[in-house]
């Protein structure tokens, strides 16, 4: 006699792995770190999730196959976040329901250089990644679809950072990669590297944006920058 497999079964299936996957106190650790949307190390991982770094790639690579969290690749280093905005909120019922609260992620890094400084040729800091995502809300940059840690530009990118005073046909023959995420150290989050991101810095400088401090890598965000960051790109600093 042939039982008729229910509707839905696959979805059970999957939901039970996904379960299993969460339910493991070192997995469900990792996880609940990550919501603050901040990327980490599978050292730091292991540390928060209480277990070797051998062990801790297990679980990182369970939770991956699942479909939790994802991985960014810069250069040698790896950082794990979680995959999106579903996981986070499928996470923060599951705290709801364990009456639980998380801890705020406070990077060890001064105060100015969490704020704005360079990175080798451009900015990074809180100031960088605001620039990154605000480029990203406004489409004039897109995740490259053939390319880990690549950025492309829209149409509407191309125009808008050439009214910046940015030559975006000599920053693309340039011998290096054209726009890529650079995951910044102290926000954990990614700034625009690459021909672009030097291509940024050198025009905010040009324009008195910012201003670098004498032998140090703080930038300072200048008044007529803000002014101009909130006009140009409706960023408020």
């Amino acid at each position: 006699m042939n039982v008729k497999e229910p509707s839905g079964s696959n979805t059970d299936l999957a939901a039970a792995r996904i379960a299993a996957a969460i339910g493991e106190p070192a997995r469900a650790r990792i996880l609940f770190c990550l919501m603050d949307g901040h990327a980490r190390t599978s050292t730091e991982l292991a540390v928060v999730a209480g277990v070797s770094p051998s062990t801790a790639s297990v679980h990182l690579n369970r939770l991956k196959q699942e479909g939790l969290i994802k991985v960014l690749a810069c250069g040698k280093h790896r950082f794990h976040s979680l995959e999106n905005s579903d996981v986070a909120s499928a996470l923060e019922g599951l705290r709801v329901l364990a009456g639980g609260s998380g801890k705020r992620f406070v990077p060890a890094a001064p105060v100015e250089l969490r704020k704005a400084r360079t990175c080798y040729d451009h900015i990074a800091g809180r100031f960088g990644v605001l620039l990154h995502d605000r480029f990203l809300a406004l489409r004039w940059i897109t995740i490259a679809p053939s390319a880990d840690c690549s950025y492309e530009l829209t149409r509407g990118g191309e125009k808008a950072f050439s009214e910046l005073g940015i030559d975006v046909n000599a920053t693309r023959k340039l011998r290096r990669h054209f726009a890529s995420a650079c995951l910044d150290w102290s926000e954990r989050r990614p700034h625009i590297g690459g021909a672009l991101g030097a291509a940024i810095l050198h025009t905010a400088l040009k324009r008195k944006w910012v201003e670098q401090e004498l032998d140090s890598r703080v930038l300072k965000v200048t008044r007529h920058g803000k002014r101009e960051m909130e006009s140009r790109l409706g960023l408020q600093l």
